[in-house]
This record gives structure tokens, sequence and C-alpha cells, in this order.
């Protein structure tokens, strides 16, 4: 299979959320690893034995129940312990195990800025895919510039899903997702964009992007 190509993120803090918003904080996260990339056509379809049409487009149509499944199918790939075991559609984490997963909303969000304070981590139209570029579709991964830790579009292109609930204080089930996508105006294609699903919703520009650590 395609490797997952993985940057290491140092641990540090970031102040999350929008300059524009009221509710910002520090965060502080510790070391891991996450994708330099979105999960591909091609790493999907190798995983499920079946042919993609466009192998470096981003995988869409994922709901965050497949994500999760995904994580657990490129763990055993590799030959690593997964993390999530399932009890229907209610989903346990193993902390231990050394597999992939996705990444907490704090760990997206410190990696996506890579330092930086302003609502992205440089000029939109240099380094994401948004509807100003007149888009029907995902684009091949790698093509704009990355941030300062490597990683290619972790704003527009696709949203991606993160691990944690929407509204931790809610009653939904709702798991978030972030970062924008193609369809998606350049104004709301920032850092602190964040949307969410139901977790058996699949969405045409929504991908996701593996962590581990």
């Amino acid at each position: 299979m395609s490797d997952v190509e993985m940057a290491r993120i140092p641990a540090g803090r970031v102040l999350r959320g929008d300059q524009r918003g009221t509710e910002r904080r520090e965060i502080e996260v510790a070391a891991f690893e996450i994708g330099v990339y979105p999960i591909t056509e091609e790493q999907l379809a190798e995983v499920l034995g079946i042919p993609s049409r466009h192998p470096r487009r981003p995988a869409t149509h994922l709901s965050w129940l497949r994500a999760i499944r995904l994580c657990n199918a490129l763990s055993e790939w590799e030959g690593l312990d997964p993390i999530y075991s399932f009890d229907g559609e209610v989903v346990t984490a193993d902390t231990d195990a050394d597999g992939f997963r996705l990444p907490t909303e704090d760990e997206w969000e410190y990696a996506c800025r890579a330092g930086s304070v302003n609502a992205a981590y440089g000029p939109v139209r240099e380094v994401a895919w948004t509807s100003a570029d007149g888009l029907s579709a995902p684009v091949d991964v790698g093509a704009r510039m990355p941030n300062l830790h490597g990683l290619f579009d972790t704003l527009g292109n696709v949203w991606e899903w993160c691990s944690d609930l929407y509204d931790p204080e809610g009653e939904s089930d709702a798991r978030v997702f972030r970062g924008g996508g193609w369809s998606d105006a350049p104004a709301l294609v920032r850092a602190a964009a964040r949307r969410g699903g139901r977790p058996r919703d699949a969405f045409d520009d929504v991908g996701m992007r593996v962590a581990r650590g």
C-alpha cells in the first residue's frame, strides 16, 4: 500500500479559536505524529481492494464511523495495534495502542496553525483550494503551499474529521470536522473553522487525516 507519510509535531502551546470570536483559549498539546496529506482515494482503495478513479485526490464520502474503521485497517496493514474497538456504534479508544487514529481538535488546530496566530497560515489562495477556484470536486493533494510543519491541504480541499464531539456539553453524538473545503468561500476557510455531522453521515467535501502517538 502507498505509505502514509507522517510528520512529527513537537509539543507546544497555541491560542485556539478565531480572532473575531470571544472564546479564544490557550491549549497545550503533547508531541504526536500526523499525516502530511489527507488520506487519498488510492490509499482507501488499496485497503478495500478496489480500483481508484482519482488516486491522489483526498478520499471523501467517509462517515466518522468509516473513518475510524479505516484507521484500524491502516493499523493492521502496518502491523500496529488498532486504537478503536466497537460495540455496535459505541466506540472505545485504547490510548495505549500504537496504531492510527483521528486527531483531536486541539491537535488538529495546533498542527494546522504551525505557529501562526492568523486565520490561515498563509494567503488562502496560495495554501488552500476553495470556491474561488471554481471547483466541482476535490483536487490532488499537495498542489498548494504547505504550512511550516510541512503539512499540505489542512485548509481547503476537504474538511477533516477529528475524534471529538461537536458539542461535548450537548446531547448530540455529532462529531467535528475542521478546516474548510473546496466548495467553501475563502473567508470561511481558516484554522478555526469547524462543523459537525452525525457519525453515520458522509459528505462529498469531508475526508480524514490520521494521527499517531
